[in-house]
């Protein structure tokens, strides 16, 4: 984020958030109650936000200042994290179906006809609608 290389460190107390975003300690902490920022606490007890919490605080406002309730920006936040996560997610499975398909037609490739037999009644056919629709997916 521009933030980090503009700030140089990775993460921050309350005060210096409050100060480089504008908005008061008291809304970031409301803001940490409800979900919307995460801070991790310190041995000592202080709440640290990484810089990203700028940016999102920066999104915060956005939204609110589009007559968006905390709860819908919540809700839209959270889609929109795990929407990011779980593409990211899928995309790995898909990578991992993807080998494990290629070394099975390779095995495939190179068995006799009997173990092709064996093989084949070992594959249930939710198995193969699976592989069908991931083939699709993948092309």
């Amino acid at each position: 984020m521009v933030w980090r290389s503009l700030i140089g460190i990775d993460r921050l107390k309350i005060g210096e958030l409050a100060e480089i975003t504008g908005i008061t300690k008291r809304t970031i902490d409301y803001y940490t109650n409800l979900g919307l920022l995460k801070a991790e606490r310190s041995s000592s007890n202080y709440r640290y936000y990484s810089v990203d919490m700028i940016d999102r605080i920066k999104e915060i406002e956005k939204k609110k200042s589009q007559n968006m309730s905390l709860e819908e920006i919540k809700k839209k936040m959270d889609i929109d994290y795990c929407d990011e996560v779980d593409i990211q997610d899928l995309r790995l499975r898909i990578q991992l179906l993807e080998q494990d398909l290629s070394h099975l037609v390779n095995h495939l490739d190179h068995s006799d006809t009997k173990e092709k037999i064996l093989i084949k009644q070992k594959i249930s056919t939710e198995s193969v609608a699976l592989m069908q629709s991931l083939l699709l997916l993948i092309t």
